[in-house]
């Protein structure tokens, strides 16, 4: 019996890119009619899309031809731009950009929350689109993610390499020259690690075979011109390490803090791993405004310093407060809004799933010498109840900035049961906040909201918004 042909796959003909959706990618419709998602495009370009799969009745695809180049167009400033995927929206204007996180927001709230904003306030951009973050994870590997021009020309990717996986391929890395996301000397360091590792004739790591010394390099350069670096390895050979890590810092002796660990596992995960300290300080210092942080080599803390402050002066404008509240912080982390907003609170209760950041939340406050905040380790779904409440007292205004996923319904159905005058919710996701917003209506009202871009040339946005008890 023959075998059935493998299925043609469609291409759609006049694409126009009317504007971004999932992931970024661009988002248009046929001469059809019909909606496809597009890699690679933004909005104005009109395309011919090859169709790769199609899901909930919406097809996914690449352009194999552009018949118009959007106006909105401008050139890439990174020579790893077309391969590196990381920073997806170079090749868009940074107006353009915010227009388009602004619009992802207000079209979230329409259409599944369903409810008016009472004042949508614009959205706030950031002054450095460039260079703007404090921590980057770097992976060493021996093999070179190739294009395919190179591979139909038959080159090796046999090649000691230190840079970003490339989307799809697990075990090939794109090789980066200078990376324009984190202050310097990040390219400096990078790019000397990966020379001081070829000199020592150190192995680069195999994912495949799960072979090779070094595997990846964590990279956290603070505000405050403050290094640390966590330097990943999968053997415990002390005298590898001591001779890499001593070449290091007699090339940058102003390393503040140089851990390594030790990572036999399969996988990159370390939260797990022990760290270890082999020079220098313990921790690093952070700064927000007025309240200093020690961000430690397992420290959870925003990765754009600057464009934190000012998300935070937008959650301090919305909350209002004139030193008599009783705050809740919900999803605390290392405290860092429970602390930035302590000095106008009377108290502020946080709570946050994981227990390090509790212990550095804690540290933090006592740095400051900040003592009307109080921490509590634990999910805020079991933490949150009536007698959560009944030994803290009722919250005047609750602050929560949940993970990706939004809240647990439990969550939603307490802050309706506590009805604390005020909430202001800050989101990393449109559409789970969107989602329990609609939940909250049924006794809270919207009244502001604002779009904080805290990662320029990414579809990532942030969303505040403040949330008033019905009278």
């Amino acid at each position: 019996m023959a075998r059935k042909g493998k299925r043609q796959r469609k291409i759609f003909k006049n694409v126009t890119i009317t504007g971004i959706a999932d992931k970024g990618k661009g988002v248009g419709r046929d001469e059809e009619g019909q909606v496809i998602f597009v890699e690679r495009v933004v909005p104005g370009d009109v395309v011919n899309v090859q169709s790769l799969r199609k899901k909930k009745r919406v097809h996914q695809g690449y352009p194999i031809e552009f018949l118009h180049l959007s106006e909105k167009r401008v050139e890439p400033f990174c020579q790893h731009f077309e391969h590196c995927g990381g920073c997806k929206w170079q090749n868009l204007s940074y107006e353009e950009q915010l227009a388009e996180k602004e619009k992802n927001v207000r079209d979230a709230v329409q259409r599944i929350a369903k409810t008016e904003v009472a004042d949508f306030q614009p959205i706030l951009g950031c002054e450095e689109t460039t260079f703007y973050r404090n921590k980057m994870e770097f992976t060493f590997c021996d093999k070179r993610w190739l294009t395919n021009e190179e591979v139909a020309a038959g080159v090796s990717n046999k090649e000691n390499v230190l840079g970003f996986h490339r989307a799809g391929a697990f075990d090939k890395i794109l090789n980066i020259e200078k990376c324009w996301l984190q202050y310097e000397p990040s390219n400096a360091l990078r790019n000397y690690m990966r020379e001081l590792a070829e000199a020592q004739n150190l192995t680069f790591y195999d994912p495949r075979s799960k072979e090779g010394f070094l595997r990846n390099v964590i990279i956290r350069i603070t505000s405050l011109g403050e290094i640390l670096i966590i330097m990943i390895v999968r053997d415990p050979a002390m005298k590898k390490i001591k001779k890499y890590l001593d070449g290091l810092l007699e090339k940058f002796p102003n390393i503040t803090s140089l851990y390594y660990c030790v990572n036999p596992k399969v996988n990159d995960y370390i939260g797990d791993m022990e760290m270890n300290l082999y020079s220098g300080e313990a921790y690093v210092r952070e700064k927000l405004r007025h309240v200093e942080f020690k961000v430690g080599p397992k420290s959870f803390f925003q990765t754009n310093t600057h464009q934190a402050e000012k998300l935070y002066d937008v959650v301090a404008e919305f909350a209002d407060m004139d030193g008599s509240q009783n705050v809740y912080d919900l999803y605390t982390g290392v405290g860092s809004i429970a602390l930035y907003l302590a000095k106008d609170a009377k108290q502020v209760v946080g709570i946050e799933e994981i227990e390090a950041a509790i212990e550095d939340a804690k540290e933090n406050a006592e740095r400051n010498k900040i003592d009307n905040c109080i921490f509590y380790a634990g999910n805020v779904r079991d933490i949150l109840t009536d007698e959560f409440a009944d030994t803290h007292g009722k919250p005047d205004i609750v602050i929560t900035d949940p993970p990706r996923a939004g809240m647990h319904p439990k969550v939603v159905e307490m802050f309706l049961k506590l009805e604390a005058p005020k909430i202001v919710y800050v989101s990393c996701n449109p559409a789970t906040q969107a989602r329990d917003l609609a939940v909250l209506s049924e006794k809270y009202e919207v009244l502001k909201m604002r779009a904080v871009d805290m990662f320029p040339h990414t579809h990532h946005i942030e969303s505040v918004a403040l949330l008033a008890l019905r009278g």
